[in-house]
This record gives C-alpha cells, sequence and structure tokens, in this order.
C-alpha cells in the first residue's frame, strides 16, 4: 500500500516538474516575443556589420595540389637477404612507417616542413626574397614590425643557416608558422578509402599561394622519399665502398700475376712457380669476393629502388587561382545571426540575473 502511494506521488512530482518546464519555456518565449525590437534592431545592426566586412575584406588566393602515394606492401628480397649479412649488412627492410596511413597529413603541417618552404627563395619585383618576408609585405606586417626598435630591419633570408638565427628571428618565423598552419593551409583527404592527398593554401596573395603549394609539397616528398631509402642507400653505398676496393686490389693482382708469368724462369726449379701461384690464388680468392659483393650490390640496389614510395602529382595550382571572399548576402545572414544572438543571451542571462537577486 505505502509502495502504490509512494509511485503515485513520484508519477504526481514528475508531471509537476514537466509542466513548470513547459510553462518556464512560455514564459522565456515570451519575455523574448516582448523584447523583439531590441532583438531586432541588433539584428539590423549585426547584419549592417557583416555587410560592411563583406565590402572591406580582401579577397584569398586558393592553391590546390593533389598527389598520391603508393607504397610497396612487401619485400620481394627478403629471401636474399641471407646472402648479405655475410658481409654485415641488412637487406631486410626500409625506412620508418611514420609516414603511413593519416601521418603523412600531419607531417606537411609541421613546423619543420612549413620552416624549410618559408625560408625558399623567390624572385619579386626584381629582388630575391624569402617567402617568410614576402608573407610580412603580404600582409602589412613589415610596417607594424618596424615601429618597434627591437624589431626593426630584422629580416629571414634564405641564405641563411636556420641554427644561426636569433631568438627574435625564430620569435618572428614562428609567428608565421602559427598564422599559416591554422588558417591558411589545409590538409585532407578527399576520400578516406583511396590515397588522395589533397593541400590546399589561402592567402592574399596570388604568387605565394601557388608557390607556397608547390614547394611546400616537394620538400615534403623529398624528406618522405629519402627517410623511407635511408637503411637501404647506407646499405648501397657500403657494398659501392667494397666493390671499388676490391676492384682495385684485383686489378692490381691481375697485373702481377701477368708480370710473373713474363718473366724467363728455369722450369726444371718447382720453386720459380711458387710466386705465381701465390699470385693467382690472391687473384682467385679477390675474384671471388668481388663477385660476392658484386652481387649483393644489384640486389641491394632493387631492394632500395622496392622500397621507394611513388608519388605522383595529379593537380597543380595553375594561374588565375580561385578567389575566396566574403559574399555579401553571406555577411548579412551572418551579421544579423550573430547580432541577434549576442543580444538574446544578454537579455536571457539579465532576466536570470534578476530572478536569482529577487
Amino acid at each position: 500500500m505505502e509502495s502504490q502511494q509512494n509511485l503515485q506521488a513520484s508519477r504526481q512530482d514528475d508531471e509537476m516538474s514537466l509542466k513548470d518546464l513547459i510553462l518556464k519555456l512560455k514564459g522565456w518565449w515570451k519575455f523574448l516575443l516582448s523584447k523583439w525590437l531590441i532583438i531586432g534592431l541588433f539584428g539590423l545592426l549585426g547584419a549592417g556589420g557583416g555587410l560592411l566586412c563583406a565590402f572591406l575584406s580582401k579577397p584569398d588566393y586558393v592553391a590546390r595540389l593533389t598527389f598520391v602515394v603508393e607504397e610497396s606492401s612487401s619485400n620481394p628480397l627478403g629471401s636474399y637477404a641471407g646472402l648479405a649479412s655475410q658481409f654485415g649488412l641488412d637487406l631486410s627492410g626500409g625506412g620508418s612507417d611514420i609516414f603511413s596511413g593519416e601521418n603523412i597529413l600531419e607531417f606537411l603541417k609541421t613546423r619543420l616542413m612549413i620552416e624549410k618552404t618559408l625560408l625558399s627563395p623567390i624572385q619579386r619585383d626584381g629582388k630575391t626574397t624569402s617567402l617568410a618576408d614576402l608573407y610580412f609585405d603580404i600582409y602589412d606586417i613589415r610596417t607594424s614590425i618596424d615601429k618597434k626598435p627591437e624589431l626593426k630591419g630584422v629580416r629571414l633570408p634564405s641564405d641563411v643557416k636556420r641554427s644561426s638565427f636569433t631568438v627574435v628571428q625564430d620569435s618572428l618565423l614562428n609567428t608565421i608558422y602559427e598564422a599559416i598552419s591554422k588558417t591558411a593551409l589545409k590538409v585532407e583527404k578527399p576520400d578516406k578509402k583511396l590515397s588522395f592527398v589533397e593541400v590546399k593554401v589561402a592567402t592574399r596573395d596570388e604568387q605565394f599561394s601557388k608557390v607556397f603549394t608547390e614547394r611546400l609539397v616537394r620538400e615534403a616528398i623529398n624528406f618522405y622519399v629519402s627517410t623511407k631509402t635511408q637503411r637501404s642507400k647506407g646499405n648501397v653505398d657500403k657494398l659501392q665502398d667494397r666493390a671499388d676496393s676490391l676492384e682495385v686490389l684485383l686489378n692490381k693482382k691481375t697485373y702481377s700475376a701477368a708480370v710473373t708469368q713474363d718473366f724467363n724462369i728455369n722450369p726444371s726449379r718447382r720453386v720459380a712457380t711458387v710466386s705465381s701461384e701465390l699470385v693467382n690464388r690472391d687473384k682467385m680468392v679477390l675474384q671471388t669476393m668481388y663477385a660476392e659483393v658484386v652481387k649483393n650490390l644489384e640486389l641491394s640496389r632493387i631492394t632500395m629502388t622496392q622500397e621507394t614510395p611513388v608519388i605522383q602529382i595529379v593537380d597543380v595550382p595553375i594561374l588565375p587561382l580561385k578567389k575566396e571572399k566574403l559574399g555579401k548576402a553571406k555577411g548579412l545572414v551572418a551579421g544579423g545571426v550573430i547580432g541577434g544572438f549576442f543580444i538574446v543571451v544578454f537579455l536571457t542571462l539579465g532576466r536570470l540575473y534578476k530572478e536569482i537577486m529577487n
């Protein structure tokens, strides 16, 4: 009996709470309707601000570059790895898989790649400058920088080593990196099922957008390929050095063998042929070693070729680039919505404050 009474009481409480909620919402709706003039006024002001921003905003030039990465899924020469093991070499695998999958998307946005690209040279108005200094000029940052005594005249040249930069230069370069990585640069896969990667750069300067996009991808590809083939390239270099050394020794022994055979030696004395036999024996040993090294050298070269990823650029940015700008209609709508939203939030907080204080 008591349980039934408790159940009925809880149901009544739920009904009352739902009723109170509906009444609360109606009260808030009536309150906001009573302030329609203020909300409408701020909506119009926001729309006017959005329209003004559309008129004053400068267009962004968008450069797009698409490439595809194709890697070898297996090493077909794994069975030959033992042939080179006697020389202390490893033919079993290539570079790290750090760039596999989605990692390459983040790799293109790393500070290393962006800074390398920014510090590359570019011809502008008959002068050679870096993309970093050009960025300052494009966004009129140079004027504000030169107003500060500690920053006046500071440049980010392309012909100076990055490690020799001062703290001020590091700070300025980091400012550009933050701006580009957060707003201007976008790297994505248009289709997650495919290996196509699209790099998009949007800045106020058409030449900057195009050149930065192309050089960023080029720097990333060079670093990517060299990292993937680093181990195999080391094996090839070692084998090439050994092959060159053995070739020199083999040539010397060949000439020595020819000289000993040309001597007029008394055939009645067998001891006279010992020198010729020793030279021929050394020559045979060197021939065997040289043949093995050359064979492993060719296998190592084939392995490096198999491990080298094939990166094919599909689409490149072509002038004139597409312009992106805040449209008038979009500015009106966005400004009106933002203005109306903020005044509604302000009025709501004001009423809540009054209710709490009362």
